[in-house]
């Protein structure tokens, strides 16, 4: 297995299809790719595919911190107004995407003389056509499906959250904008999901069903892993494509008849590479401040916020490094600065226990253990082996390599392939029920803060290449 040390063969795969880690619209085409984003999150999706060519025209995400982080990042202009500050062109709650909001959405987009949105009519839809959108895809929350999440969600059946049913909503949608591709992402514990504790019916075949049911699309799935796409995770995902049959008919490397559930072998995703994964200590080493080890080691804090302001080092030491530290083309003429490398003043027990994890390659001594959950010690390298971690919403289940401390709010963020100029809104944590929420009490509403919001995102690098692989249908189909 050929394992990347110091990630340069990540640079060059990136380098060769043309990205620069830059927020570009267009890239070298004169052609404008459009995108909404649906359950957006903070923006991992979008970034991907917007260092893919594509922009974002709409958004929609439930959380205010969340949405606040995905506008604080997006800098681009669609009719002479920055796309941030259009309210026009983004909503909270997805079900208000109905009826005349949903008919006011496009003519908001048809008035956009980069979208310029239309909409065919005359044609047959169950034999495709639709509108000039290009793409739609959204994760509807999952929380009711991963596995921190059933540790949540209590007692209550699936069927009875919410948040389970959204992707009827993301589809209905679907049916309106008509998308000439769109892109359903959710977590692996969806596959197995029952719709009851009691067990019952699956919850996967009813999603699929639904997504199959929107007239004038063929639609596949995959289980991908993010490590084979560049990303320091195994993260696995649950991508579910469907592709409109008037793009479908023009592209010449697709063919749906190939397999009839997965979109890697029909070509509707992009297939990955076995060891494309950076090693975490270059990913990660030129944040490690040295001076910050000393605190945690004597045990002795200083007053107040407990934080790293600018890199400790004289520049970034590997590919990937210089990577996530490239300046976007917004960004000329300004210095970008460190953020978001701030602490936790961890007790003198639980350094005690991070410097013996760190003595034993990772074993927790018994004096050390609790019934709560096991923390792992993140290696520097993966030796001979792959990624094993997903990054989720618990900064505290990962030790540091080389600190005995969790990991910061940035350093979590690279686990995801986020650029450091990327910003990050709201609290920087939270826990309990503000967190999880309590929906056998029908308390279904969490806060979302920093942490939370970067283990809940599409990894960057996963989302570029699928960007990437539906910019090339789309080259083909279109001409």
């Amino acid at each position: 297995m050929n394992i990347l040390h110091d990630a340069a063969e990540f640079e060059g795969n990136l380098a060769k299809a043309g990205q620069d880690g830059d927020q570009r619209q267009q890239v070298t085409d004169d052609r404008f790719y459009s995108m909404v984003d649906l359950f957006a999150g903070c923006g991992g999706l979008s970034l991907g595919f917007e260092n893919s060519g594509f922009t974002p025209v709409f958004v929609n995400e439930l959380n205010k911190d969340a949405q606040a982080t995905y506008l604080a990042n997006r800098h681009h202009d669609l009719g002479g107004l920055r796309f941030a500050e259009n309210p026009d062109l983004r909503c909270h709650d997805a079900h208000e995407l109905k009826g005349k909001r949903l008919g006011q959405l496009k003519s908001d987009l048809a008035n956009l003389p980069e979208v310029q949105f239309s909409l065919e009519r005359s044609v047959n839809r169950k034999n495709g056509g639709g509108s000039n959108i290009d793409i739609l895809a959204g994760g509807p929350p999952c929380q009711g499906f991963s596995n921190i999440g059933l540790r949540r969600s209590y007692s209550v059946d699936k069927k009875d959250l919410p948040s389970n049913q959204l992707y009827a909503r993301m589809a209905s949608i679907i049916d309106v904008l008509r998308p000439r591709i769109f892109l359903f992402e959710n977590v692996r514990g969806l596959l197995n999901a029952k719709w009851t504790n009691a067990g019952g019916e699956l919850v996967f075949p009813d999603v699929l069903a639904r997504f199959r049911a929107i007239p004038g699309y063929e639609v596949r799935w995959s289980l991908v892993y993010a490590k084979d796409y560049g990303v320091p995770q195994n993260r696995p995902r649950v991508l579910l494509v469907g592709v409109r049959k008037d793009i479908l008919e023009k592209c010449n490397f697709l063919d749906y008849s190939a397999h009839d559930e997965d979109a890697v072998t029909c070509g509707f995703l992009p297939r990955g590479q076995k060891g494309a994964f950076p090693h975490l200590s270059d990913l990660l080493s030129d944040l490690v401040d040295p001076r910050i080890g000393e605190f945690f080691k004597n045990g002795e804090y200083p007053k107040g916020t407990l934080k790293t302001m600018e890199y400790p080092d004289s520049g970034p030491i590997t590919s990937i490094q210089r990577q996530l530290r490239k300046k976007p083309c917004w960004m000329k003429g300004k210095r970008l600065t460190l953020t978001e490398q701030e602490y936790s003043k961890h007790s003198r027990r639980v350094v005690a226990k991070f410097l013996a994890m760190h003595a034993s390659g990772g074993e927790i001594p018994d004096e050390f253990k609790t019934k709560k959950f096991a923390q792992k010690l993140l290696p520097a390298t993966w030796g001979n082996g792959e990624p094993t971690i997903t990054a989720t919403s618990l900064p505290d289940d990962y030790v540091h390599f080389a600190q005995p401390r969790i990991l910061t709010v940035r350093e979590w963020a690279r686990l995801q392939l986020f650029p450091d100029w990327y910003l990050f809104k709201g609290k920087r944590t939270t826990g309990g029920l503000r967190r999880a929420g309590n929906p056998r009490e029908g308390i279904f509403d969490r806060e979302v803060p920093k942490y939370t919001q970067i283990g809940n995102a599409v990894p960057v690098g996963l989302a570029e290449h699928v960007g990437r692989h539906f910019k090339k249908v789309l080259d083909e189909a279109l001409g």
